[in-house]
């Protein structure tokens, strides 16, 4: 046989059928229990309804004390859903006092749902019952974190700061970055150098947050000298750091030490990247110098970048404003080229130029290569290219045709120009032949 018969295995082995009847004998049963504190915490911490959660608790509040970890889940509940009078009516009936951990989730839950006020009183009571050197490192950053994340409590953060007997780096850049980004230079200048009096050392972050509130402050010069500091002391600059300087030195009209700072980036191990090289283009048009601009922009294969669509519209409007037409046709081409169709603006930019400087030829070539690459022309577009190649038809007719041409809904949707009548269609069809007139005199 496969498998012994069960009434045989007697002896010190375990009895399953009684000798007297053959039924199952009755096996104790264990007493009913919820669970497990553990369980309970888990259980209320993954319910989305805080009521819901609360007769959780209260079922399970007769075997548990009121101090276990299920009432503290249950009080981050009613916090985060913001049942505020709930979360402090049960935070009050604790019978002894909250710990640090508790108060400072707290207070990090009520600065991330906008109420400082709350997150203040958080932190006044964990302090009135806990001592600031006693705490954590970890509370200590919580702290700051939940205080320094509202402009009307970076007061409290500062003091509290300067309350603890030794802070640690890390609690130091949290209040850094936050006095910085609400630019209170003059609470975070002497921070940053208290941390030689504490007899730290500041990294890589302390010099980028307070590099970063000296040029929103257009401090550059300070900011410079900041970075400078930085680097003799053995640090590499990060991206960020060194994106805000280049924006500052732009913004500052300081192009010349802008491109000086392009070109040393690499030495200082931070590679200039396409955001770089098009904040200097950017500045170089915005300052009427295309040429310049366009050094930036045949140096940017030589350094790993490739040009995208932002830095091609930049340059052609950058020269198209200082009228090197024929220079911005050729990046346009070069663009095409690439299977990069720009805006409508790229093209009315040139064919503006163009018809302006009495170059009308080239302007309808233009919109020639706008219709080609599927690029709705804008109505002033369509202006210069009918009074260029259409002087039989009056002022009247040519104001009809773009207003027809600007109202027609299916052209704003469909490529296709040549639906839109019959007038456009002897338009475009001497755009492509050739059949240039004298533009029309302006009535």
């Amino acid at each position: 046989m496969l498998f012994p018969p069960l009434l045989l295995l007697t002896g010190r082995r375990v009895r399953l059928y009684s000798s007297s009847a053959h039924s199952p004998t009755q096996l104790p049963r264990p007493s009913p229990s919820i669970g497990s504190p553990s369980r309970i915490r888990k259980l209320i911490a993954s319910q989305r309804d805080p009521l819901l959660a609360e007769e959780i608790y209260g079922l399970s509040s007769s075997f548990l004390s009121p101090t276990s970890s299920p009432i503290q889940a249950l009080i981050l509940k009613f916090a985060r859903a913001c049942r505020f009078s709930l979360c402090f009516s049960l935070l009050h009936r604790l019978p002894s006092p909250p710990s640090p951990s508790l108060l400072s989730s707290l207070a990090l839950t009520f600065s991330r749902l906008s109420r400082p006020d709350l997150s203040l009183s958080a932190v006044r009571l964990l302090l009135l019952h806990h001592p600031p050197d006693l705490l954590s490192p970890r509370i200590r950053r919580r702290l700051i974190s939940a205080l320094s994340s509202h402009p009307s409590s970076l007061p409290a953060a500062h003091s509290f700061l300067h309350s603890l007997p030794s802070p640690d780096l890390p609690s130091i850049n949290l209040l850094l970055r936050a006095l910085c980004r609400n630019r209170s230079l003059s609470l975070a200048i002497p921070l940053f150098n208290r941390i030689h009096l504490l007899g730290l050392s500041p990294d890589r972050q302390s010099y980028h947050f307070l590099i970063q509130g000296l040029c929103r402050r257009d401090q550059i010069t300070s900011a410079i000298s900041l970075f400078e500091e930085m680097l003799n002391r053995g640090l590499t600059p990060d991206f960020l750091t060194c994106t805000s300087l280049l924006n500052a030195l732009c913004r500052k009209r300081k192009l010349r030490e802008a491109y000086k700072f392009l070109c040393r980036m690499k030495l200082w191990g931070c590679a200039p990247d396409i955001v770089h090289f098009q904040t200097l283009i950017i500045g170089f048009c915005r300052e009427g110098c295309p040429v310049d601009a366009c050094k930036v922009f045949d140096e940017m294969p030589g350094s790993g970048v490739l040009p995208d669509m932002v830095s091609y519209t930049s340059l052609i409007h950058g020269l198209c404003a200082r009228g090197e037409l024929y220079k911005a046709n050729g990046y346009l081409m070069e663009m095409l080229g690439k299977k990069m169709v720009p805006h409508f603006s790229v093209f009315h930019a040139l064919v503006r130029g163009f018809c302006v400087a009495g170059q009308e030829e080239e302007g309808c070539s233009v919109v020639d290569l706008m219709l080609r690459n599927g690029v709705v022309p804008h109505e002033e577009t369509w202006m210069y290219a009918t009074a260029a190649v259409c002087e039989d038809y009056d002022r009247e007719m040519l104001d009809g045709i773009i207003v027809k041409m600007a109202r027609d809904d299916e052209r704003r949707r469909s490529t296709r120009i040549a639906k839109a009548g019959p007038s456009i269609d002897d338009v475009i069809n001497r755009l492509r032949n050739g059949s240039l007139r004298r533009p029309l005199s302006k009535s």
